[in-house]
């Protein structure tokens, strides 16, 4: 039989079953977890997770997809609309190949492009898209955002921006007065 991508399988699992394996080395820092818990509740789980399956302890360990798993675990609302079934995808692989499995799809997630991501900013911006609506559906703070509009040095794109007064500048009398 020819080869065929996990995927193909793709099986609901009771998320009781499923375990964190011992070595992910990943970890996610609060704000892309609200942006993952975010997206799960919004698009629902569009990925499966990937899993070894041991028969012996009918159990299926993560391989890639813990902070999905967790999004479940620590999300009645997701739990509950996903039935507590998560979508997984089974490779059955020794330990070491899983390893190098989890490592492999963590780093192939690589990052966003500085000037990609600033030319999104200013495509929505350009669709009529506030700063508040950016930050809400991209899981960007304000600042990150204006950094973004700035790289693209677009006057527009600050056009709704408050800015504050820097400085004020003194009377000459009172500036002779404070450096004599």
């Amino acid at each position: 039989m020819a080869f065929q991508s996990p995927v193909y399988g793709v099986r609901p699992v009771p998320i009781e079953k499923i375990e964190a394996n011992t070595y992910n080395p990943n970890a996610v820092a609060p704000p892309e977890m609200k942006l993952l818990y975010d997206s799960i509740r919004e698009d629902g789980y569009t990925m499966p997770i990937v899993c070894y399956y041991d028969k012996d302890r009918d159990r299926y360990i993560i391989v890639d997809g813990f902070h999905r798993y967790q999004i479940m675990k620590n999300h009645p609302d997701i739990y509950e609309r996903e039935g507590g079934m998560l979508p997984v995808s089974v490779i059955d692989k020794p330990l070491d190949h899983r390893m190098a499995s989890t490592i492999r799809h963590n780093r192939a997630r690589g990052s966003h492009d500085v000037d990609l991501m600033s030319n999104i900013v200013k495509e929505l911006h350009e669709l009529g898209r506030s700063d508040a609506w950016i930050s809400k559906h991209l899981g960007m703070e304000k600042d990150e955002i204006l950094r973004l509009k700035q790289i693209t040095g677009l006057a527009a794109l600050f056009k709704d921006v408050q800015f504050g007064a820097a400085w004020q500048p003194i009377p000459e009398e009172e500036d002779e007065e404070i450096y004599s």
